[in-house]
């Protein structure tokens, strides 16, 4: 699905250089309207089938991952193999969400470019700090036991979160600055160049934990994480302390900036 979409819009781009449309994105719809007036009837009308399957499953998708991901957070009855009776509030989540997504996109006047790059600028924000959760996921050895990341993997992981960091602001300041001239970015991704070489310098310096039982291919194999109810609670590093709070503050101040820039444009446009 990634490789499509990145496919269309390098179609998209190719098609409206050197037009008036180019870089003036209104939504889905003025995509297709352009791809029908520069390339056919026919290709305007594949890229809106392709847009209505992919939104469809979009919707679905995240619908139902938050649906899960708010049972897992408040212990809720969550999954799709219980019936509604078993996990109303499951059901109710996921129906909502769906419901709210189809109301957003069937009122009239809706700005629904501005509400598709909002999504996409906060979504860049978020990424990075959804990857750090996600290594700290993978070096608790209670949860993976003999799985865990080895150093090499995690400076890897640190520096892809360093590079994707270094992505999210050069996002953040295009959204909140859209002229911002080639300068500023070099600067950017030159200062985000030395994080991703600190990080990966840290990482190779702090020591990584080992498992200290399964070390044997049988054990590997075998090792099954215990019910979440019977992990204990994770242990927390100073250095891991710190990162969150520098993780917490990024967050406040990247996508407050974003939301604010999104009200501005909305009323701007209202």
């Amino acid at each position: 699905m990634i490789v499509g979409a990145v496919a269309m819009m390098a179609f998209a781009a190719a098609t409206f250089a050197g037009h008036p449309e180019f870089g003036a994105f209104q939504d889905a719809g003025a995509v297709a309207a352009g791809l029908g007036k520069y390339v056919g009837h026919t290709a305007g009308v594949l890229f809106a089938v392709a847009l209505i399957d992919a939104s469809i499953i979009g919707a679905m998708a995240v619908s139902l991952s938050t649906a899960y991901a708010i049972g897992d957070v408040f212990s809720l009855r969550h999954s799709l193999h219980r019936k509604p009776k078993e996990a109303k509030a499951f059901y109710l989540v996921y129906g909502g969400l769906v419901v709210l997504a189809a109301v957003l996109v069937l009122t009239p006047s809706m700005p629904l470019g501005l509400l598709t790059n909002a999504v996409q600028a906060l979504a860049g924000v978020l990424l990075p700090s959804a990857t750090v959760f996600l290594l700290l996921l993978c070096n608790d050895e209670a949860v993976l036991g003999p799985w865990i990341n080895s150093r090499g993997l995690n400076v890897f992981t640190g520096t892809v979160i360093a590079v994707l960091v270094m992505l999210s602001v050069v996002l953040t300041a295009a959204v909140l600055w859209p002229g911002m001239g080639e300068r500023a970015i070099l600067a950017i991704l030159g200062g985000g160049l030395l994080f991703a070489l600190l990080v990966g310098g840290t990482l190779m310096v702090v020591r990584c934990k080992t498992p200290r039982v399964w070390t044997d291919a049988f054990g590997r194999m075998t090792w099954r994480m215990p019910p979440l109810d019977q992990l204990p609670a994770a242990r927390m590093t100073p250095l891991t302390r710190m990162w969150l709070a520098v993780l917490r503050a990024y967050l406040v101040v990247a996508g407050g900036l974003v939301l604010w820039r999104i009200a501005e444009l909305a009323f701007s446009a209202g």
